[in-house]
């Protein structure tokens, strides 16, 4: 009898599992034939930046003015369907909360990098996107740690990164709720959220430049680094911004030593003349346009131009005339040295003599226009 109960046990074991294996399996089997259907209401959104290197991406629903039974709602967006401030919600941690900046899940907002957001830091991330509006246009907008949860029913103001105050704007009507780049530069953006009459914008700055030589540290610590572009690549990017530049210098070295031509050593000695180091940087360039093409020695030209160097502006474009005596852009170009210096009746002969050599139409327009700004046209 015992060993009866044992098996009855046992079988009775085996087929709760199998019949619980069977309802898993009958459940996928559901779940598998279900289909992808399109969605409704409020949708999905994203909207991106990059500003320098800097990825900015902003994830959101979009609820329209128009509900989803008809009725317009123009006018009746803010204070009502988006209450002001921090209003009490009987969902969720049940406290007060502000407006999730669009609807359903959390509005995310991603930085790759470290940014300033209204002139205060925010460290690269995910933040939950929060508004709190105030009637007289004041808009507290809050960047959470907290950037899953559904909208703002579970927001704790013990998970704010940031806080930043600004002020919203009146605009065209809008109506479906938008998330737009207004303005966008080298290391800045304005992001600006939209609805019906009303939108929010705020300030993103970014530190283009660290984070660009941040990054050609990074990658010169891999293939680039056995070469000599990548190097003077970085050097380059520091002289033309005026940045690091001790870090390019040192970079513009190895560019040098690896590769001692026309493009290594005008950017060695133009970070050298930015330094302050004149003699040192006169001394490349005397070696740099020592086997020089006319176009490089042009570009050296303008080169010491951008840095009011004017003797060696016209050393050099004259230089490309007597060594390219029937070349009109030869003479546009020592025309603008001779204009850079005041010296109006050489810029205009200068000028008038790239137009007698037949040149093509860019370097024609230009002689043209430099003319005309004299006068002499």
């Amino acid at each position: 009898m015992k060993t009866i109960t044992k098996l009855t046990y046992s079988s009775l074991f085996i087929l709760v599992l199998f019949s619980l294996s069977v309802q898993v399996n009958a459940q996928n089997l559901i779940n598998a034939q279900n289909l992808t259907t399109p969605k409704t209401g409020s949708l999905p959104a994203e909207v991106s930046q990059t500003v320098g290197l800097t990825e900015i991406t902003v994830n959101y629903s979009r609820p329209n003015i128009i509900a989803p039974n008809g009725t317009d709602r123009s006018g009746k967006i803010w204070g009502q369907l988006v209450p002001y401030g921090f209003s009490k919600t009987q969902f969720g941690n049940q406290g007060m909360i502000p407006w999730r900046a669009g609807a359903n899940e959390n509005t995310t907002i991603t930085f790759s990098n470290d940014v300033k957001v209204e002139g205060k830091d925010l460290k690269s991330g995910t933040y939950g996107l929060h508004m709190a509006v105030y009637e007289e246009g004041k808009v507290t907008v809050i960047f959470s740690n907290n950037s899953t949860s559904w909208g703002s029913y579970f927001y704790d103001d013990n998970e704010d990164e940031l806080r930043v105050d600004v002020m919203s704007t009146s605009t065209s009507k809008t109506e479906l709720l938008t998330f737009d780049f207004l303005e966008t530069g080298n290391n800045y953006t304005v992001l600006a959220l939209k609805w019906d009459e009303k939108q929010i914008p705020f300030r993103i700055d970014v530190d283009t430049h660290k984070h660009a030589i941040n990054s050609f540290k990074e990658e010169l610590r891999g293939l680039s680094a056995f070469g000599w572009q990548g190097f003077q690549t970085a050097a380059n990017y520091c002289m033309q911004n005026n940045t690091n530049l001790e870090q390019g210098l040192a970079w513009a070295e190895i560019a040098t030593q690896r590769n001692p031509v026309f493009q290594t050593l005008t950017t060695k000695a133009g970070i050298l003349n930015a330094l302050g180091k004149t003699s040192e940087a006169s001394a490349i360039y005397e070696k740099a346009g020592e086997n020089a093409t006319i176009s490089q020695i042009n570009a050296l030209g303008y080169q010491f131009l951008g840095t009011k160097q004017y003797d060696k502006v016209i050393e050099y474009f004259k230089k490309n005339v007597k060594n390219d005596p029937t070349n009109p852009n030869s003479y546009d170009s020592l025309g603008d040295g001779y204009k850079a210096i005041g010296d109006t009746k050489n810029a205009i002969k200068n000028y008038k003599k790239s137009l007698s050599l037949n040149p093509p139409a860019n370097i024609k327009a230009a002689s043209e226009a430099s003319l005309r700004e004299l006068g002499a046209l």
